[in-house]
């Protein structure tokens, strides 16, 4: 396969980085894409840094089988505790969505009082903190952790109940805080916008790091020239180490696709069903 139409490949703890997918699927016109969400062991917040580890290194080293010219952590746990070593291991570019979601947050900040809504992981990495003083010396950070956001959009819940008690419960440590600005540390919290958004003081603004990782991948595959001039992208291909038609019906909630095309992995193990 010319290097040129290869795929980029995306991988999550699970159907979050589909809000990032989104975004590519608009504004990368020609690129095809492969997704693996290991949905069996989601979520990846409270497990411990070893096993983040051995499980995106697992999605990492499939794709890197399928040929990708380029891979997106669309985990922000993920990215926080393994970029650095998918970089040193793989041949080809690795983003993450840390460093573009503080860029974005910086940006539309005018106080800079910034929360950051993420996994129990992704807190205690301190990864959006670092990241964001390194842009902006003076910002402060009101992190919290909202362990109960990921589980509601991986069972579908998001769809079918008022789920505003649990965003409101969860929200409400920060309720009183001075902030102008929220970064949805987690890229299943999109899911979740109105809900978190209707929590949240009036006049937050909602950060995002979707659509900013979508244009740092644009820069990368201008600079390294890895773009598909050829316009033959195929449709996407998405993995799951779980349940089939629960992912299949957050896809096509998401995403609009009318059929997608998921399919079963296991990880660790040679082989796709």
């Amino acid at each position: 396969m010319n290097r040129n139409n290869a795929p980029i490949g995306v991988i999550d703890s699970g159907v979050g980085g589909l809000t990032v997918v989104k975004e590519m699927l608009q504004y990368l016109s020609t690129e095809t894409i492969i997704y693996i969400g290991d949905d069996a062991r989601c979520p990846y917040g409270p497990r411990s840094v070893e096993e983040v580890k051995e499980f995106t290194m697992e999605m990492a080293s499939a794709l890197a089988k399928m040929g990708i010219k380029m891979l997106v952590v669309a985990c922000n746990t993920a990215t926080a505790v393994t970029l650095d070593l998918l970089r040193e291991q793989f041949p080809f570019p690795v983003l993450g969505v840390i460093e573009p979601g503080a860029r974005a947050a910086t940006r539309v900040s005018s106080t800079r009082k910034i929360a950051v809504l993420g996994t129990v992981g992704t807190i205690k990495s301190q990864a959006y903190e670092n990241a964001i003083s390194a842009i902006s010396a003076d910002a402060e950070i009101v992190p919290l952790a909202c362990p109960e956001f990921v589980p509601l959009v991986e069972s579908g819940q998001y769809k079918q109940m008022d789920i505003r008690p649990v965003v409101k419960r969860s929200l409400d440590p920060i309720a009183h805080m001075e902030f102008d600005t929220a970064i949805l540390g987690c890229t299943h919290y999109p899911l979740l916008y109105n809900q978190i958004q209707e929590q949240l003081p009036a006049g937050v603004t909602i950060v995002s790091s979707a659509y900013e990782t979508v244009r740092d991948v644009e820069k990368v595959l201008s600079k390294l020239r890895l773009e598909n001039i050829s316009g033959e992208r195929k449709d996407p291909i998405f993995y799951t180490t779980g349940e089939l038609e629960g992912f299949r019906s957050i896809a096509i909630d998401w995403l609009g696709i009318e059929r997608p095309d998921v399919r079963h992995i296991v990880l660790g193990k040679p082989g796709c069903q």
